[in-house]
């Protein structure tokens, strides 16, 4: 019989197995944790945690371990368990009672055995040939249902050959043992419930995220790929800066919640782009709205041309019969040359349009004045001016395909992400969410928006997005408007951005010391993109 002090001993060990339990985030572990605390607290040789599966009519092997044996499966042993799950149930649909566990399982009653070898009422014929194959001797059984809240069994904690202490020798688990592992079982299976509905609540919300990722997928193409990608290289620079012992980012750490934090803040640091003209995201030349413009300017050009060699003829049938042959031949040469001025002018556009390259001010002005000083006849026989204002301002960005307005529009996105986020009742290990998220347009110099935050104003964790925003638009190859830029061309683009005050220093000199850009080309960018970075 156990002594009042190792009852009490034994009490706040359970007690102490409590506290751990509801702390724990990982089901795996906490699995594991529950199995490993009732061989403690009654000192069993062995034991086996079953989860009961969806169904409700089979249980599943989770956890086993057999300290004698030294095995261990399943949990965060490495090594999966090789036996087969236990049906509740026969071919004949009737209750499968002649297993323990199934047993404890189906009736939500504790089973205490004294020895397997002579229990007449279960069948223990595999427990056997498991000892015939291992020399080992499965003797004293306990198997205690674990029930929620609802009073449903949702697993089963088997354990095997209790040993008297400070001794091996097998013996029969006594009351206060089953009290014990009952009181156990009941405190983890509302651990185990907690975890698994805290999950289920989890991958919901995951699902709404990725539902709104989608639903921008689905307005653009060219953005879906970077709300997957941004959160990854984010985490990758995370994880980099939190194994930093030295400088300036030491004192910097993680724990699982606040992985889970930032992974959600950079799968919703874009969620705002759902508000955003499909038009103005996907413009991929500076003429394009809905369609690309070009295609009437094109069309206009054709319209001179035409009425080009239409004032030759006419000039020409003047001379009939041909009286001046010099003359014509000087028509017709003027009207070629007026031809490919035209044709000129409007390759010359077509360039302008695509915004690859910077545009110099003299590109500038050449656009200007086709635009004013050509005119066409429009289709009400209107003579005007070949280029509209509109159009002109479109031609005459500077760099990129957007304008003022454009630009003002797609920035807008960050305001309403912050707007969006701000407005749900996030949980307090999450409140740092729209921060986090909102922050990755800031510059460490306080230019940047939509706040105009400095560096000493922001998170680590904002600024870590801030960089993997940056690098994953510059090296992506699925923008409209852009070729993904090799490793090397990003790299020195971002250096200049830290010189510059746009990125943080530190965070960037550990993604490039810690080689955090290769592991991102390594699983994200194309082949043809990777090469090598002179640091």
């Amino acid at each position: 019989m156990d002594s009042v002090d190792d009852l009490l001993k034994r009490l706040e060990q359970l007690n102490d197995v409590g506290a751990s339990l509801s702390k724990e985030r990982n089901i795996t572990r906490l699995l594991e944790q529950i199995l490993l605390a009732a061989k403690v607290i009654t000192n069993a040789d062995g034991g086996t945690l079953y989860r009961m599966m969806e169904d409700g009519q089979t249980l599943r092997f989770e956890i086993l371990r057999t300290d004698s044996l030294h095995i261990a499966m399943g949990g965060t042993s490495g090594h999966a368990i090789s036996f087969s799950d236990l049906p509740l149930r026969d071919e004949a649909g009737k209750p499968n009672d002649s297993l323990v566990a199934a047993y404890a399982a189906i009736h939500s009653q504790t089973v205490n055995i004294a020895d397997a070898y002579t229990e007449p009422n279960f069948d223990f014929s595999g427990t056997r040939h498991f000892d015939q194959l291992t020399g080992y001797r499965s003797q004293s059984f306990l198997a205690v249902p674990m029930k929620n809240h609802e009073d449903e069994v949702i697993g089963v904690l088997q354990l095997i050959n209790a040993q008297a202490p400070g001794t091996q020798q097998v013996v029969v688990f006594s009351s206060a043992d089953q009290s014990l592992v009952e009181s156990l079982a009941s405190q983890a299976a509302i651990a185990l419930n907690n975890r698994l509905l805290m999950t289920q609540l989890e991958e919901l919300f995951e699902s709404f995220i990725n539902l709104i990722n989608w639903a921008i997928d689905e307005k653009s193409p060219y953005t879906g790929g970077h709300c997957q990608r941004v959160p990854a290289l984010t985490m990758l620079l995370a994880e980099a800066v939190a194994e930093t012992s030295e400088g300036p980012l030491a004192s910097f750490t993680m724990d699982e919640r606040d992985r889970y934090e930032l992974k959600i803040a950079g799968m919703l640091h874009d969620c705002g782009k759902i508000t955003t003209p499909v038009h103005v995201v996907d413009k991929a030349t500076k003429l394009q709205t809905l369609f690309d413009r070009v295609d009437l300017i094109d069309t206009r050009f054709e319209v001179l041309k035409r009425d080009a060699e239409l004032d030759a003829l006419r000039q020409q049938l003047v001379l009939r019969p041909c009286l001046n042959p010099q003359a014509e031949a000087g028509i017709m040469a003027t009207c070629q040359a007026g031809i490919e001025s035209l044709e000129a002018d409007r390759d010359f556009l077509r360039a302008s349009n695509v915004g690859a390259e910077v545009m110099k001010e003299s590109a500038m002005q050449r656009v200007r004045q086709i635009g004013s000083t050509r005119v066409w006849r429009n289709v009400d026989g209107v003579e005007t001016k070949f280029l509209t204002a509109d159009e002109i301002e479109n031609l005459t960005i500077r760099a990129g395909t957007l304008t003022v307005a454009e630009r003002d529009t797609i920035n807008y996105h960050i305001v309403a992400t912050i707007k969006m986020l701000e407005q749900l009742p996030w949980p307090r290990h999450l409140k740092n969410v729209p921060e986090y998220a909102g922050g990755h347009h800031e510059r460490m110099d306080g230019k940047g928006y939509p706040k105009g935050l400095t560096r000493d104003q922001m998170s680590v964790q904002a600024r870590i997005m801030g960089i993997a925003d940056i690098f994953e638009a510059l090296t992506a190859s699925d923008r409209p408007y852009k070729l993904g830029m090799k490793l090397s061309q990003a790299v020195g683009i971002m250096n200049k951005f830290k010189a510059n005050g746009h990125i943080d220093p530190d965070l960037f000199d550990i993604f490039l010391q810690k080689g955090v850009y290769k592991r991102y080309a390594e699983q994200f960018l194309d082949p043809s993109q990777i090469d090598e970075v002179n640091l």
